[in-house]
């Protein structure tokens, strides 16, 4: 085939480690949600119940709380200023719920308090687009026809962008689960051992993903630099 060269090409062992923690974390998440979605919060408050109240403790009265199709597909857009929250979510009283969608209104705030990370990680969102796209592409065809000079290194440096924008998510993503945290034990929206305790466990499985991609974005610039020097 035509793409052996470059998928047997022995960086591609430098993988390996990011393909296995993937798909652990993976795992580690839809357990996470599949259990803790099941354990109710004695508050009895809802997803919604908690976007609403964070963003109104922060005045973030203009900010609105949407519901969404889909199974973990809540966000936060600040285009819009709208925190949406998946239908498994919204109208849960369950501890994943609640932490999920604290997590997420934890972005809004950021978002007000323009938290430097997020302001990057917004600043690097179409050249990390770009980079993550074309590349990867660019390196490929610059391993293939060498004789196009400078095509290889320019995508390693385009994918470079990308891997940027993994790295700064991380601290965005773990300031928000400790916003979360802090403000559901701190407003009695979970209380007890086992509500906090699962609370943490589901942010914690959330933010393994992150460092999933993070590290597989790493190690594939890695891999682009090795393939670089072996031409």
């Amino acid at each position: 085939m035509m793409f052996d060269p470059f998928l047997l090409h022995p960086s591609t062992l430098l993988l390996i480690p990011a393909i296995i923690l993937t798909i652990y974390a993976q795992s580690k998440i839809k357990s996470a949600y599949g259990r803790f979605s099941k354990v109710r919060s004695s508050s009895g408050k809802t997803g919604a119940d908690v976007a609403r109240a964070i963003l109104d403790a922060n005045s973030l009265y203009d900010v609105k709380v949407e519901q969404v199709a889909g199974e973990l597909s809540d966000h936060y857009d600040p285009r819009v200023q709208k925190v949406r929250l998946s239908s498994g979510v919204y109208g849960s009283t369950s501890i994943a719920a609640l932490a999920v969608a604290a997590h997420e209104t934890g972005h809004a705030v950021q978002h007000a308090d323009v938290y430097v990370p997020l302001k990057i990680r917004a600043a690097f969102v179409p050249v990390a687009s770009l980079g993550s796209q074309v590349g990867p592409l660019m390196v490929m065809l610059g391993f293939f026809i060498p004789s196009i000079p400078g095509l290889l290194t320019l995508g390693i440096y385009a994918f470079a962008f990308a891997v940027f924008f993994q790295i700064v998510t991380l601290p965005v993503e773990f300031n928000a689960s400790n916003r979360a945290l802090v403000f559901l034990e701190g407003n009695g929206m979970i209380s007890g051992r086992e509500e906090v305790s699962g609370a943490r466990k589901m942010l914690n499985a959330a933010a393994l993903t992150y460092v999933a991609a993070a590290l597989t974005a790493i190690l594939t610039l890695l891999r682009f630099i090795m393939i670089s020097r072996s031409r």
